[in-house]
């Protein structure tokens, strides 16, 4: 088989590209090693940045999102002194939509069965070889080996995946920051604490009230890094949300059975460059994010819409200028997310060495996110999603 862009990974990110290239007329095939039930199953991120909503539309998947998505103008910040907004229409004109990324996943499977676009599922050992010559990837299905030849190679297997594992250590940097905690989360049939997203700064430990639709919530606490969700059972997981969320919040919480509870433990990586040869690293396959700042998907979207405009410009004007910077510019972007998300980090969390100095830090940065406009305005800035 042959075919322009091989994608390996048929996440959000392999699939939204698939998308837009196949829609600019460019061949794609997408191989990725779970079923197609397996991957709409999987729960995810819930906030849509302004630009990833702007690519919904370019890529022609927006009507559901539009008619079921939950757009929030701003969100709400907590502290033992009570709980203020920040509102991101009034500081930078837009705002973020609450849609998870299984419906994200869903519209983009409907647009690529709209336009008949190639994905092979349960394709096991994916390996992307001769990346800086002659690409090519083998998958194994069915008990057979098969090939796949290419012009360009895609890599949107995530962090684990082959992808970043085929470039030479000698030949890329890697950088990581490993938080010492985590975050225990369930997502329950319940209705949402509040009208928009709760970040709560508490002496027990941050906590995130979120949601996934008028019926769906998502609720998050700061734990040890070694800790279980084992450990913790529905009551005592509301018992110490409420805790640490603010008390008119918390009397007013409706609780019920988790239908999912997970730990994410909390970390930065980022892997330079984006580029090897041929083969483009995008999304969790060049760098992970802390979940705080909510840039995870919305920085896959990024890095493919970059990615994808190269690619058009190079079959379509034999201008090679847009694959050549990709690297650059989806590394300028992901470092400026990578800030936005530490810091976000560091101001609502409780650090195991944090002593009165550092408690007064975060006590100063949460009150000049209440007190002070230009505050407001940076942080909604980020919040809502730099431009692409």
């Amino acid at each position: 088989m042959r075919t322009s862009v091989a994608i390996i990974g048929g996440g959000p990110a392999g699939l939204m590209l698939s998308q837009l290239l196949n829609r600019a007329g460019i061949a794609t095939v997408v191989l990725e090693r779970r079923s197609r039930e397996y991957v709409l199953s999987r729960i995810r991120a819930g906030v849509l940045e302004h630009g990833t909503v702007e690519m919904m539309h370019r890529a022609g998947i927006a009507e559901r999102m539009e008619r079921e998505g939950h757009p929030h103008a701003g969100c709400y910040l907590s502290t033992e002194r009570g709980k203020f907004r920040v509102d991101f229409q009034e500081q930078c004109g837009h705002s973020v939509m609450v849609y998870g990324q299984t419906e994200v996943t869903q519209d983009l499977y409907a647009g690529q069965d709209a336009l008949g676009a190639h994905a092979i599922h349960e394709a096991l050992d994916v390996r992307p070889h001769d990346i800086d010559g002659d690409p090519y990837v083998t998958y194994e299905k069915d008990g057979e080996t098969h090939r796949i030849d290419c012009d360009f190679i895609a890599g949107c297997d995530g962090f684990h995946g082959a992808s970043r594992k085929a470039i030479p250590g000698d030949k890329k940097r890697e950088l990581e920051r490993i938080y010492p905690f985590g975050w225990l989360g369930i997502l329950s049939r319940t209705a949402p604490a509040a009208e928009e997203l709760i970040y709560a700064n508490h002496p027990r430990g941050f906590a995130l009230a979120s949601m996934r639709n008028p019926q769906l919530s998502r609720y998050y606490i700061q734990v040890p890094m070694d800790d279980s969700p084992d450990n913790w059972s529905d009551d005592a997981f509301w018992t110490e949300l409420k805790l640490r969320l603010p008390d008119d919040v918390a009397e007013g919480l409706e609780t019920g059975p988790s239908i999912e509870k997970s730990l994410a433990p909390l970390r930065s990586y980022v892997c330079a460059p984006m580029r090897f040869g041929k083969m483009f690293l995008a999304g969790d396959a060049a760098h992970i994010v802390p979940p705080t700042g909510a840039k995870g998907l919305n920085l896959a979207m990024s890095d493919v819409h970059y990615l994808s405009e190269g690619l058009i410009a190079h079959y379509k004007r034999g201008d090679g200028s847009g694959l050549d910077g990709y690297s650059n510019r989806a590394l300028t972007r992901v470092w400026r997310a990578i800030r936005f998300s530490w810091w976000m980090t560091s101001i609502l969390h409780r650090f195991p060495d944090q002593d009165d100095f550092d408690q007064k830090m975060q006590e100063m940065e949460l009150e000049n996110l209440r007190d002070l406009d230009a505050a407001r305005r940076a942080m909604a800035m980020n919040y809502v999603g730099l431009p692409f």
